[in-house]
């Protein structure tokens, strides 16, 4: 009888692993594009990790005999991009930045390179999107001009590398890893086998000469960072920068930190000059003037930054048989929960009022600490009443009506102090009922303007 032999499936994907025997330009298992390749392809990660001759090697230490005095961290000369990266930049460490296109990537780090530069450190850029002549002009209008910043316009890995060993430099910035090739790896720039072959040398090159490397990635559709997910686990800090369009407001996040915490929040402000650093963002989500009605202050969180923001709420008795609700800033799904707690744990009627709620200053509300504050604005707006200055508001309900504690509500406790707010109402009221009440004693009635519809025709 004839032994059947076993073969090795010849392709897999990069990303979960399926096989296949034959090369097909979706995974199977995944459903991504391009990312089945031979099973047999050598990528710069597995030369990288290839057994070296005995002794050639450093041999291994106890942890305890390691100095960490070795690596001290150095400031970018930006301190919000520092306060993200957990207090600067780690000799060796590799960061990938990723953000929408057009977002401010390239100038954020263009900010960078410069403050390093004027701080005495050596920096290469190499840009491989755009000429130096265009980075040029736009370091010439963001004043990022300095001797010690040095420009390259390179797609080729190898020609940035031969760069990099003729300017020695202390930083090194490459926007972006999906523009840049490799003659080791086949396949055009940004296919799945180069983007990984691009960021193991240049992480080899990091760790080699403790030299911090900072590349930028580009997003997919759905916001994800484009390539294999290897990238995200090879690098050392993942940081996210987002931001509106409509707004100039900008922020940074650590999606990933292996020297720092992850829940640190960088905030910039897109001027006509280049990109701002807002130290202190509190007063850009208030409104300005006299309280009116339905209006309402919570204190959020930003990464570990308690920031406060105004709730605004409008409610208008409905033309149409079904109520519209439009919402800007929060979350849909959870104003149409509290619009039902509203009615059914605290008497508010709704049923027969369009409700329109928004944020002050284009900022989004996702946690369920703002519950609390949207109640409380949409009841006071259907009730013609506002809150005194110096209230703010925090507290996630539930569908029992009762208001729930949040996380940190000791630091959203002294922001709020800080800031000049006098009382906080939070889950010491214990139901939606009792918030109301509280919030009474606080709450004074304001004389509604009268609308386009109230006044007389005018012939």
């Amino acid at each position: 009888m004839a032994t059947r032999r076993a073969t090795t499936a010849p392709y897999r994907c990069t990303e979960c692993g399926w096989t296949a025997i034959k090369w097909v330009g979706r995974c199977g298992e995944c459903q991504q594009w391009g990312t089945v390749v031979e099973a047999a392809e050598q990528t710069g990660i597995v030369r990288s990790v290839a057994p070296v001759a005995p002794g050639a090697a450093r041999a291994a230490r106890p942890i305890t005999e390691l100095d960490t005095r070795d690596t001290p961290r150095r400031s970018t000369g930006v301190a919000e991009f520092d306060r993200v990266l957990g207090g600067g930049l780690v000799p060796g460490a590799a960061i990938l930045l990723s953000g929408e296109p057009g977002v401010g990537k390239s100038t954020l780090l263009l900010d960078v390179a410069a403050a390093s530069a004027r701080a005495g450190h050596r920096v290469l850029y190499a840009s491989a999107e755009e000429s130096t002549a265009q980075v040029r002009l736009r370091a010439e209008r963001t004043g990022a001009l300095h001797d010690e910043l040095y420009l390259a316009s390179e797609t080729d890995l190898a020609t940035i590398l031969g760069h990099v060993d003729d300017v020695s430099p202390d930083l090194l910035i490459v926007d972006s890893v999906q523009t840049v090739s490799s003659s080791l790896s086949e396949g055009l720039a940004g296919h799945p086998g180069q983007v990984r072959e691009v960021a193991a040398a240049l992480i080899r090159t990091a760790k080699e000469r403790n030299l911090p490397v900072i590349v930028v990635g580009h997003v997919t559709k759905d916001g994800s960072i484009a390539g294999p997910r290897i990238l995200e686990h090879l690098v050392d800090v993942v940081c996210h920068f987002e931001g509106d369009r409509q707004t100039a407001l900008r922020f940074v996040r650590a999606l990933k930190n292996r020297f720092g915490p992850t829940d640190e929040v960088g905030c910039f402000e897109m001027t006509g000059d280049g990109i701002a650093e807002v130290p202190d963002p509190s007063a850009l989500f208030l409104g300005h003037g006299d309280p009116v009605a339905g209006t309402c202050v919570t204190i959020a969180l930003e990464g570990r930054r308690a920031l406060p923001v105004e709730v605004q709420a409008l409610t208008l008795e409905a033309s149409g048989p079904n109520p519209r609700r439009v919402v800007n800033g929060v979350d849909s799904a959870r104003v149409a929960m509290v619009l039902a707690v509203l009615d059914q744990r605290a008497g508010v009627r709704l049923s027969g009022h369009d409700v329109y709620v928004s944020t002050v200053g284009g900022v989004r509300l996702v946690e369920p600490a703002a519950d609390l504050a949207i109640a409380i604005a949409i009841r006071n707006a259907l009730h013609d009443e506002a809150l005194a200055p110096g209230v703010a508001v925090v507290g996630e309900l539930s569908l029992a009506g009762e208001v729930r504690p949040v996380t940190q509500a000791s630091q959203r406790r002294s922001e709020a102090q800080r800031l000049g707010y006098r009382t906080v109402v939070d889950a010491d009221s214990r139901t939606i009922s009792g918030a109301i009440g509280d919030l009474g004693r606080h709450t004074r009635r304001v004389p509604r303007q009268p609308s386009v519809r109230d006044e007389p025709p005018a012939f």
